[in-house]
């Protein structure tokens, strides 16, 4: 089986995927550019053995990461304990296979690409893909699955985070709807609240709205991250809510792959 890793800003995920393309299981931890291989392998193991699989059943390993540091000992790992050179997102033989059309194609982030790449895999025609992680993504891809541009927010418990500390009279909230509709809050936790959650929502309704406008053209909006479900519950807003987008797109690198006999 393959071992696809996401190695994101915040969380490493971790997925087995079969032959057939399905991802059978799935793990995550907070992402740690200090966390050797020896510490991954033994977190890992025993995740495998309780879920009844074993090393063994790991014949190859795709990376696709955004954190440049942490790369050499997930590497590390991949070699030690699988026996296996990991195939990087992006370089031979596991490249992107779809024309990136920004101005600066190197520095388009690798969990961007394999969105994009699993997004086209999914739709026909021209795609929104909304990431929520540590940033808010915003990608168009097109009807022949280039990347054709996007834009970069600030993510949701960044933001939250940013009104804890600095803000020496404000709370520490959860991400979390308000109750109701009302965007009139009676104290100051439902005024967090509804700032945030009614506040994201209002940006990605004008985000859609400015994108599909200048697309000019019918576009699906394909939603991923584990805040997308919680957008999802109020306001509709996406065609489809693909949480594990990102580790589909490095399943396709995979069975993609220039070297595939």
């Amino acid at each position: 089986m393959l071992l696809a890793i996401d190695n994101g800003n915040t969380n490493v995920k971790f997925a087995l995927v079969n032959s057939a393309g399905d991802i059978v299981q799935r793990w995550r931890l907070a992402t740690d550019i200090k966390r050797t291989a020896d510490e991954y392998a033994v977190w890992l193991n025993q995740l495998l053995q309780m879920e009844g699989f074993s090393r063994d059943d790991v014949t190859a390993v795709v990376i696709a990461s955004v954190v440049p540091r942490a790369l050499h000992n997930l590497q590390e790992l991949a070699q030690k304990y699988f026996g296996v050179d990991a195939l990087i997102g992006g370089r031979a033989p596991v490249e992107w296979g779809i024309a990136l059309k920004v101005d600066e194609p190197r520095a388009l982030g690798a969990d961007r690409a394999v969105n994009a790449i699993a997004a086209q895999a999914l739709e026909p025609g021209d795609k929104i893909v909304i990431s929520f992680g540590t940033a808010t993504t915003f990608d168009h891809i097109g009807a022949d699955g280039a990347y054709l541009g996007g834009s970069i927010a600030t993510g949701v418990s960044l933001s939250l985070d940013a009104l804890y500390n600095a803000a020496a009279m404000l709370p520490r909230i959860a991400i979390e709807p308000p109750p109701g509709t009302s965007v009139i809050g009676r104290d100051t936790v439902s005024q967090m609240q509804i700032g945030i959650y009614w506040g994201y929502v209002g940006m990605i309704e004008g985000m859609i709205g400015r994108m599909k406008a200048e697309i000019g053209r019918p576009v699906k909006v394909i939603a991923t991250g584990g805040l997308a479900p919680l957008f999802q519950q109020h306001g509709h807003l996406f065609d489809r809510v693909e949480p594990d987008l990102t580790l589909r797109g490095i399943a396709l690198l995979y069975a993609n792959r220039s070297d595939a006999s």
